[in-house]
Order: C-alpha cells, then sequence, then structure tokens
C-alpha cells in the first residue's frame, strides 16, 4: 500500500512530466488535450488521488495540499503557454507587409431581378415612341380603381377583377389604370404615358399570383385610332422578343375602353406553326387594349368630342415567361438563387 510520501512523490513527477508534455506542442486544441489528460476525470491526477482513501486520516491533508500545489501549477503553465503561442501569433502578424498599391479583392455583384429588367426594358421601347413613365399609389379609391373607369359599385365586371379592400372605399389597386386616371385629371393632352406597378387580384394558380408587376399605357390625342394602338403593340412585341412577330386583336369587353381587345401575339416558341406554349393555336394571349371609352372621358374632363385615346395594358411576369419559358409564376417570388441567377 503507498504512504503519503510515496503519493506525494508521484504527485510531484506528474508536475515534471506534464512540463516536459506541454513545451513541444504549439496550438491550443493540443495543449488543452494534454491538460484533459492530467487533470481530467480519468486524467492521471485522479489515477493517483484514488490511493488518498486508503491513507490514515492524519497523512491526507498533506496529500491533498500537494495535489492542489501540481493542479496548480499544472494550470499556471497552460495560461503561460497559451499567452505565449498569443504572443508569438501577434508578433507575425505585426511584422506582416502588405502591399497597398494591389488591387482589392473583387466583390462578386449582384444583378437586377428578372421582373426589374424586363421592366426597365419595356419602359425603354415604350419610350422609343415618346412614352413617359408615371406613378402612383397602390392603395387606392374606389372611384379612381372603379369608378372613373366605368365600373360604378354593383357593376358585373367587378368580379373580373375582385381585390383586397383596405376599407369600403379604399382598395388595393386591381390594375394601374388609376394613373391613367390620376395623370388625365392633372394634365392636358397631348398625353403619352406607361405606368408600371404592383397590382393585386385574388388569384393564385401556376400563372397567376395575388400579387403581380403590370404595365399599362395611355395616349391622348387629336385623331388617335385603333390602327395607331396596334402599331404601338407591334412595335413592342418585336422589339421586346427580338423577333419578326405578328400580332391580332380580338374582340372583348373591357368597362373603360370601346372597343375592347384581346391582343395575341404569334407564339415565340414555334413561330405560329402550333406547338404546347401556344395550345396548337400559334398564338398567345398577352393583354388588353381598347379605345378609351367616351364615358372615362367625361369623369376626367376631357373632351372626346375632340380627342380620342387607347389604353393597353399586359402583365410583366406573363411577358417574362413568354420570353424565358418561366413555367410558374412563384419563382419570381421565392428567391431561390438557383432561378435568379439564370437571368
Amino acid at each position: 500500500m503507498s504512504t503519503a510520501k510515496d503519493l506525494i512523490a508521484s504527485l510531484e513527477r506528474l508536475g515534471d512530466e506534464f512540463l516536459a508534455v506541454i513545451q513541444p506542442l504549439a496550438d491550443e486544441p493540443g495543449i488543452r488535450a494534454a491538460q484533459a489528460g492530467f487533470l481530467g476525470k480519468k486524467g492521471k491526477l485522479s489515477e493517483v488521488m484514488k490511493e488518498l482513501g486508503r491513507l490514515p486520516a492524519g497523512d491526507r491533508p498533506l496529500v491533498g495540499a500537494a495535489a492542489n500545489k501540481v493542479k496548480q501549477a499544472i494550470e499556471d503553465r497552460v495560461a503561460a503557454r497559451l499567452g505565449e503561442l498569443a504572443d508569438a501569433v501577434g508578433k507575425l502578424d505585426l511584422a506582416r507587409t502588405i502591399d497597398v498599391t494591389l488591387p482589392a479583392r473583387p466583390i462578386a455583384a449582384g444583378h437586377l431581378h428578372l421582373l426589374t429588367q424586363v421592366r426597365l426594358e419595356a419602359i425603354q421601347i415604350f419610350s422609343e415612341l415618346g412614352f413617359v413613365v408615371e406613378d402612383g399609389p397602390q392603395i387606392e379609391t374606389d372611384w379612381h380603381t372603379f369608378e372613373a373607369l366605368a365600373i360604378p359599385k354593383e357593376h358585373p365586371a367587378r368580379d373580373m377583377q375582385d381585390t383586397f379592400y383596405v376599407s369600403e372605399d379604399i382598395v388595393l389597386r386591381t390594375h394601374t389604370s388609376p394613373v391613367q386616371v390620376r395623370t388625365m385629371l392633372t394634365q392636358t393632352p397631348p398625353i403619352r404615358i406607361v405606368a408600371p406597378g404592383h397590382v393585386y387580384r385574388r388569384d393564385d394558380d401556376p400563372t397567376h399570383s395575388p400579387m403581380f408587376t403590370q404595365l399599362e399605357g395611355l395616349a391622348v390625342d387629336e385623331g388617335l385610332s385603333f390602327a395607331d394602338l396596334k402599331g404601338v403593340l407591334l412595335h413592342f412585341v418585336k422589339r421586346f422578343f427580338a423577333r419578326d412577330l405578328g400580332i391580332r386583336l380580338r374582340p372583348s369587353y373591357f368597362p373603360f375602353v370601346e372597343p375592347g381587345a384581346e391582343v395575341d401575339m404569334q407564339c415565340s416558341f414555334c413561330m405560329g406553326s402550333g406547338c404546347r406554349v401556344c395550345k396548337g393555336t400559334g398564338w398567345v394571349e398577352i393583354g388588353g387594349a381598347g379605345m378609351v371609352d367616351p364615358e372615362v372621358f367625361g369623369h376626367v374632363k376631357i373632351d372626346a368630342e375632340k380627342y380620342t385615346g387607347f389604353a393597353f395594358g399586359m402583365g410583366l411576369e406573363r411577358m417574362a415567361m413568354l420570353r424565358h419559358g418561366v413555367n410558374d409564376i412563384k419563382f419570381y417570388y421565392e428567391g431561390d438563387l438557383r432561378f435568379l441567377e439564370q437571368f
């Protein structure tokens, strides 16, 4: 059986052994591992102290004091060694030289969202024809959104554009047509504007979203005709898709234009021969258009006997889908870089 003298000698040897083990170590993980090997629950110090219970009660304080002394010496050496390593790293950092004339590392730049690209490109194309950009609030009055556009309360046409109501007379706009109303109220003809912006409708499927981006156009002047409307839209389609595509205007009902038409363009994928995208017809719908209804002119105090005008509207998400083959409108809003970085 070990005596108190034997245990104290063993503890002193542990201290000397630790000093030899830690000296060549040059990183904190190695030093911490060595410390745990001596002071941990299953470390060498614990193994020696297992003999403490077999000693006479009078000898135990001497051995305990020796154990504490060795433990403190090990901890002090660990702290000192870690300090030496930190000092060495600091000196190396101070000795480092930097050539400040070298160019900085390049930072990867982002790019505009696909919908922003399409919006800016569409604005540029219409600007070639003299259209300027106008903007308006997304939270609109019922009067600007519907009534001024010949859609009174209880009119069945409101069902096509069922919207989100903030209150009885305040809505999230369902189209950017209120911008046309506000422009005609504050400007005198000739007027030639495009109004891009977010709009809101109760739609939710692969090709529709409760929020989407619309671009509408309005021209008011003396002598404007349906032919001018078709010419503007034909110019846009050819420039936007960079192909010699045709368009057609199919008679359709919109409360604020008379006559009104759905705008179809030749399918850009099959050039009109018929494919899956155009469902074999050779044509795809891109928006609505028509001549401004004289009733709308009456609401904004423009002389319908002197002036005529045309208006058109299209969803920019749909235009991007047709040009880039995007098959789900939600891809634009999910923030998935795998999708966004393609454009």
